[in-house]
C-alpha cells in the first residue's frame, strides 16, 4: 500500500512509519523537517500544515494517517487537498484521543459514548479545557471531509521510547534511581496506557484491513489503577529496596503538587475516562506487550529522549515533601513504606 503520514518523525507518528515500512508499504511523510528525516527509505515532503500544503499537490495514496491534527481547520484544509473532492488521500485515519469523550461517570464506556462539546466551536487554543472538545470536532470534520470510510483511533496515554511528554518516562526514570518514591492517592485512580509501538502496529493492521469507524486503544481492561501501574513499573526497573510512599491527595494539593509534578495523577480526582472498554480493539487484533518491556526500552532510549522540563518532581522537592509527610505522622489513606 501507499501510505501518507501527516507528521511521522516524532513519537506516535515515528512508530507508525516504522511499522508501515516494516510491513513493506511505501510511505510518504509530510512534515516540517525540523526533527530531521529518520526514515531514508520514505519519501519526505516538507511543509507547514497550517500554512502551506503545496508539497502534497502531486501524488495519490491508499490511505492518509494523520497524527497531528488538533483543530478542525487543519482537517478541513487537508480534506480540500486530499479528501472527497479529489480522492487522492484514500482512506483517512485520524489519531484522536479518549479525551474526545464527554465527561465520563462510569467505567467501561464503549466507542459509542457521547463526545465532548465545546462552548466555542471556533476556539483554536489547545488547552487542558479545550483539547478533548477540539479532538471531537476534528473527528466530525474528518467524516465531512473524507467520508464515512474514515477511521478514527482514540488512544489513551501513549508510552514507550521517544515519548516527548515525559509522563510515564519520568516515573520509569525515577524508579530506576531507587529509594523512597512519593505518589499521591487515590491509589485506585483508573489509568490505562498503550505502548506507542503496539498502537502503531495496530493502526497499520487496521489500514490494511480497510477498517472504518471509531476504536479506542487502551489497556489493560478495567479495573486497573495508578497503583497497579506504579507497582509494575517499580517491579520492572527499580533496584531492590525501592519503596512507594502514598500520600493523601489533600496533603499533595496543599503542598502545591500538580499533575505535572506527578504525571498521570489527576489531582486526587477520579476520572473514569481512564477505564474504557478495550474489547473492540482487542477483538480487532490489538496486542499489548508487557509493561516491563516498555519500561526497559524507555530506559534504553534515555540517551536520545531528553528530560522534559517541568515534568516530575526534582529530587530535592520530593525529599522535602516526604519529610513533611512523615513529620505529620503520615496520616491518611495509602501510606506505604
Amino acid at each position: 500500500m501507499r501510505l501518507l503520514v501527516i507528521g511521522g518523525t516524532r513519537f506516535v507518528g515515528r512508530h507508525i512509519v516504522a511499522a508501515a515500512l516494516a510491513a513493506g508499504h511505501e510511505v510518504t511523510l509530510f512534515h516540517r523537517g525540523g526533527a530531521g528525516e529518520p526514515f531514508p527509505a520514505a519519501d519526505h515532503r516538507h511543509g507547514d500544515r497550517d500554512a502551506d500544503l503545496s508539497a502534497l499537490a502531486d501524488g495519490t495514496w491508499d490511505a492518509t494517517v494523520d497524527v497531528c491534527a488538533y483543530v478542525p481547520r487543519q482537517v478541513r484544509a487537508l480534506g480540500d487537498t486530499l479528501g472527497l473532492a479529489t480522492g487522492r488521500g484514500g482512506r483517512y485515519v485520524l489519531v484522536s484521543s479518549i479525551s474526545a469523550y464527554a465527561d465520563v461517570d462510569r467505567p467501561g464506556i464503549t466507542e459509542d459514548a457521547p463526545l465532548a462539546v465545546l462552548d466555542d466551536e471556533d476556539a483554536e487554543e489547545v488547552t487542558a479545557a479545550t483539547y478533548g472538545g477540539l479532538k471531537a470536532l476534528c473527528e466530525y470534520a474528518a467524516v465531512e471531509a473524507f467520508g464515512p470510510q474514515t477511521l478514527v483511533v482514540r488512544p489513551t496515554y501513549v508510552v514507550g521510547p521517544h515519548d516527548p511528554t515525559g509522563r510515564w518516562t519520568s516515573w520509569v526514570r525515577r524508579f530506576a534511581r531507587g529509594g523512597e518514591v512519593l505518589a499521591a492517592g487515590p491509589r485506585d485512580q483508573p489509568v490505562q496506557v498503550v505502548d506507542a509501538r503496539d498502537l502503531a502496529g495496530f493502526v497499520v493492521r487496521l489500514v490494511e484491513s480497510g477498517a472504518s469507524g471509531a476504536v479506542h486503544v487502551a489497556g489493560p481492561r478495567p479495573p486497573w489503577s495508578l497503583e497497579d501501574l506504579l507497582d509494575q513499573t517499580r517491579a520492572a526497573v527499580a533496584p531492590a529496596g525501592t519503596t512507594i510512599t502514598w500520600v493523601d491527595p489533600g496533603f499533595a494539593v496543599d503542598e502545591g503538587v500538580t499533575p505535572s509534578d506527578l504525571p498521570l495523577w489527576h489531582g486526587g480526582e477520579v476520572d473514569w475516562v481512564g477505564a474504557v472498554d478495550p474489547s473492540a480493539a482487542l477483538a480487532r487484533g490489538l496486542v499489548h506487550r508487557p509493561l516491563a518491556e516498555s519500561a526497559h526500552d524507555v530506559l534504553a532510549a534515555a540517551d536520545v529522549t531528553p528530560l522534559v522540563a517541568g515534568v516530575g518532581l526534582t529530587a530535592e522537592r520530593e525529599a522535602g515533601l516526604l519529610a513533611r509527610w512523615h513529620e505529620r505522622g503520615g496520616s491518611g489513606p495509602g501510606r506505604e513504606a
